[in-house]
């Protein structure tokens, strides 16, 4: 009988030990709703069991309580456009030659867990080789290593790889190399299909890799860089486009915006989404000129001190670099082309493309909010729904992630201050938890 009396405690001991109360805060649920205050979440486990008040939620006695007085209360960011397997470099040619036998153990994890400790609990990788991709996934999943929850599209599809980078580029040729391809992708267990310069494939090639995709229960993520990119996608059927395109054209011209406008009318699709990508853009020239914040340690969470010193080595010459050589030609369209697509009545996602020179896992996801609610005059709300309920319903898990729900894994952070009136607090996110596990 002491032996079970024994046994009991330890399992009431074990259980309180898991539960945690979040108590005070702002809620910011992820639904689009007004704010919950004084708010209380009560965590069992990796779900969150009870949402709601001071005043309507009784705190389990042991319980852990972790106090968010004066925060904002939020789901889990999603960053649905990085890239793990570079991390600010300048030269890919270089780093794509010298750092691929670290990209699984070194770079591709560490990247991971700066966007965890960002507060992006889930993000989109769109772009890496595939063993890598999955086994970084996988790792994360099992508890392994730290990390964002990734969802992978491992290798991107298109026409003729550009050479040094067949390792996470698969070129295609003729109807059956495509369903062939993307067959090996979903058998592989990859989340997404990552497809690009679609405007050079003939239309079959094009629609095989859309329909096996389809086949397969993966979704299809597009370039948006040329209008036939656009066209062509929407055509095929592709579910989401990716930047902000047509370099320095100062608008999409009006076939675009009529088929985009045609695809947004057929309600039996659902929404289109689109990550429109801009804050690399926008943010290069204050970068270039300052860039006192590529000082910033965040970024070196996981590589060696020789990695650190050859990315920085990297980028000596901001103004010298031939990425971002036409980039303020561009940043005056970006606004224009951002509201075109939101009166066309596209749903906006919150991407980055994480990891292109000078742009880090550690402060991409919050530049992304802050140059969409501070220079473009989008509605807070709408930018935080973009990076939260938007992203898991888009990847099919929002019964799962998204949004701070009863029943829902806990991906929940929280920052001091009111990020609807301050978004950019989000750069200094105080609390992270995922799957009901406290990182920050």
């Amino acid at each position: 009988m002491k032996k079970l009396l024994f046994v009991l405690f330890l399992g009431t001991v074990s259980l309180q030990a898991q539960v945690k109360a979040l108590v005070g805060g702002t809620l910011i649920d992820g639904y689009g709703s007004t704010p919950i205050q004084n708010s209380v979440i009560i965590i069992e486990g990796d779900k969150i069991k009870t949402v709601g008040t001071i005043d309507t939620v009784k705190i389990p006695a042991g319980a852990e309580v972790i106090s968010t007085e004066g925060m904002s209360v939020l789901p889990g960011l999603w960053d649905m456009h990085v890239h793990t397997m570079i991390n600010g470099h300048a030269d890919y040619a270089y780093w794509d030659k010298t750092y691929l036998p670290l990209l699984e153990n070194t770079i591709m994890p560490s990247s991971a867990e700066q966007l965890l400790m960002a507060g992006v609990t889930s993000a989109r990788d769109l772009g890496a080789p595939l063993e890598e991709s999955i086994s970084v996934r996988d790792r994360i999943n099992k508890g392994e290593i730290p990390g964002a929850t990734l969802y992978v599209s491992g290798p991107f599809i298109q026409k003729k790889p550009y050479p040094g980078t067949e390792a996470f580029r698969w070129g295609i040729n003729g109807v059956d190399d495509a369903r062939k391809k993307v067959k090996r992708l979903a058998d592989a267990g990859v989340d997404c299909i990552k497809l690009i310069d679609q405007d050079q494939m003939t239309e079959a090639e094009l629609q095989a890799v859309v329909d096996e995709a389809h086949k397969h229960n993966l979704k299809v993520v597009a370039h948006g860089h040329r209008p036939m990119e656009i066209i062509s996608g929407l055509k095929a059927g592709a579910d989401c486009f990716e930047h902000t395109g047509l370099s320095s054209a100062p608008r999409y011209p009006d076939n675009v915006m009529d088929a985009i406008r045609s695809r947004t009318a057929q309600m039996n699709l659902g929404p289109l989404f689109w990550c429109p990508t801009v804050e690399g853009l926008y943010n290069y020239e204050y970068v270039r000129d300052n860039g006192e914040h590529l000082d910033n340690d965040s970024w070196h969470r996981g590589l060696h001190d020789t990695i650190v010193t050859d990315i920085k080595n990297s980028f000596i010459h901001k103004d010298r670099l031939p990425y971002f050589q036409l980039t303020p030609a561009r940043k005056p369209t970006l606004e224009t082309k951002i509201k075109q697509l939101i009166d066309a009545g596209v749903v906006l996602m919150i991407g980055t493309d994480s990891g292109i020179p000078m742009k880090f896992h550690s402060q991409s996801t919050w530049n992304e909010l802050d140059v969409w609610v501070n220079e473009f005059g989008i509605d807070p709300m709408y930018a935080i729904r973009g990076a939260t309920y938007w992203p898991s319903l888009w990847m099919g898990v929002a019964d799962e992630v998204g949004t701070v729900t009863e029943g829902k894994f806990a991906d929940i952070i929280a920052v001091k201050g009111d990020v609807l009136r301050h978004i950019s607090l989000l750069q200094n996110v105080d609390i992270v938890i995922k799957h009901g596990k406290q990182y920050k």
